[in-house]
């Protein structure tokens, strides 16, 4: 992050407390930890839209024909569990 901004942010006395005692065993501040929670989310959100994209744009007959194609090495007996 190259700028911060301050939000003032109302938890639940039973989040906030939880909050304090995770970020203490992870050893960071609370605003440390939330920051990390908020941009942990905002990550997984952006991450399921972008595959939701890339799979309205996925060509299944182009898929189903390479999968089927001739020539490559036989599954390792390992991957084959």
């Amino acid at each position: 992050m190259k700028t911060s901004t301050t939000y003032p942010l109302r938890l639940p006395a039973s989040i906030r407390a939880e909050v304090e005692k995770l970020a203490k065993r992870e050893g960071i501040s609370v605003n440390q930890f939330i920051a990390l929670a908020v941009a942990q989310k905002v990550s997984a959100l952006n991450a399921a839209t972008w595959f939701a994209e890339r799979r309205s744009r996925a060509d299944m007959k182009a898929f189903d024909k390479l999968m089927r194609r001739k020539g490559g090495e036989a599954p390792r007996q390992e991957d084959a569990k």
